[in-house]
């Protein structure tokens, strides 16, 4: 039996008008069915949330599938304006593991929990359209550790 394999979610907290919904449907479904059990979701509003929404609803499919959330620092739901908390607090509710990577916050820690995600990942889900963002950052890294990236 082959290992499970793991994917981390990561793009851009605004979304584009190009984004597509279904692309991201179709894209995560064609991963569970390649064998990927397990997603790193780095909890960022937009499209890891997103993402971690259709992975939650895949679950009554694909009850095996795990999510690991990949919080960057305690209190980061703290930041976020109350409607957007709220949709945080019960997205979390739905992880089955809570791994906070860094104890406190520093201008670092968000790059910090991408290498993380990175790090534990056999590929990556991105939505990518900045270079020079955190997910142009999460791409670069997983390409230099030599994960698949899929492209949104």
């Amino acid at each position: 039996m082959t290992r499970p394999l793991v994917c981390a979610l990561s793009g851009h907290r605004t979304l584009l008008p190009d984004f597509d919904r279904n692309a991201l449907h179709d894209a995560i479904e064609s991963l569970i069915r390649e064998g990927c059990d397990y997603f790193l979701c780095g909890m960022a509003q937009g499209f890891d949330l997103l993402a971690l929404e259709e992975i939650a609803a895949f679950r009554r499919r694909y009850p095996h599938v795990q999510i690991e959330a990949c919080i960057p620092f305690p209190g980061h739901e703290e930041r976020l304006a109350p409607a957007l908390r709220r949709q945080y607090e019960q997205l979390l509710s739905l992880c089955d593991r809570k791994t906070v990577v860094c104890d406190h916050y520093f201008a670092g820690c968000f790059l910090k929990r991408d290498a993380y995600m990175a790090d534990c990942a056999d590929v990556l889900l991105c939505y990518l359209r900045e270079e020079q963002s955190g997910t142009g950052y999460t791409v670069r890294y997983a390409e230099k550790r030599g994960i698949r990236i899929i492209r949104l």
